[in-house]
């Protein structure tokens, strides 16, 4: 996806840059956890492999996410979120209990190596490939892990999701549950709706922590977005 996947937001005026579309999980994971956190980010929208010299100053293998902090320069997902874990400690959304924050720690790389990954299957051949590349993505790839690796996923966190208006670790928001959370909103843009009678815990879970200021407001310009380019 290119720069112009979303509408820019004057970043030029800001010194706290993520470069990035929010369709990412990984993006959208850490403008998430950042408005959690009450600290202001420009979001850059950008695609891999960008030649935009500030992007690849940050970022020099053209991965997205990439963040600058005025001169300090940063990418990855997980690396980006604690560094502002670190600033800005206040809200704590990554605990200090050594067995809490190790389950939060599990939560954010699940979500990132299995959860996202199954769900890049699906979101490039059905959207990427298609609708931005103008190419025919691989069918057979998206439908297998549909039907063969996401079901694991999603029984996974059904076995963990919390009861009610819990969360994933301790009494309180976290990383963990805005890790996970974040991935459910590309299968919402691929209008994949999960079996609520087979994971209605974990269904109630992502709707909660989606339906957030943190993620909500994107989400929805997310969605107009690529409403707009289907019917272009």
């Amino acid at each position: 996806m290119g720069a112009d996947t979303l509408p820019q937001t004057g970043w030029r005026h800001f010194s706290v840059i993520l470069f990035g579309s929010s369709m990412s999980p990984f993006v959208r994971k850490v403008i998430a956890f950042a408005g959690e956190k009450g600290v202001a980010l420009d979001v850059k929208p950008i695609g891999l492999g960008d030649p935009d010299p500030d992007f690849r100053k940050a970022s020099p293998f053209g991965k997205i996410p990439a963040f600058t902090d005025g001169e300090f320069h940063l990418s990855d997902s997980s690396a980006i979120i604690h560094y502002l874990e670190a600033k800005h400690p206040d809200p704590p959304l990554i605990p200090d209990d050594p067995e809490l924050r190790g389950r939060c720690i599990w939560f954010d790389e699940f979500a990132d190596t299995i959860f996202a990954a199954c769900g890049a299957k699906m979101f490039f051949n059905r959207i990427v490939a298609p609708m931005f590349m103008k190419r025919d993505g691989d069918s057979a790839v998206a439908d297998a892990a549909e039907r063969d690796e996401l079901p694991r996923v999603l029984d996974y966190i059904e076995s963990v999701a919390p009861e009610a208006d819990g969360f994933l670790v301790g009494d309180s928001l976290t990383l963990a549950d805005i890790a996970v959370a974040s991935p459910f909103a590309n299968l919402r843009h691929l209008g994949i709706d999960p079996d609520r009678q087979r994971w209605g815990k974990t269904m109630a879970f992502a709707d909660r922590i989606l339906d957030r200021p943190s993620f909500r407001p994107w989400y929805e310009k997310e969605a107009a977005f690529l409403t707009r380019v289907r019917g272009a």
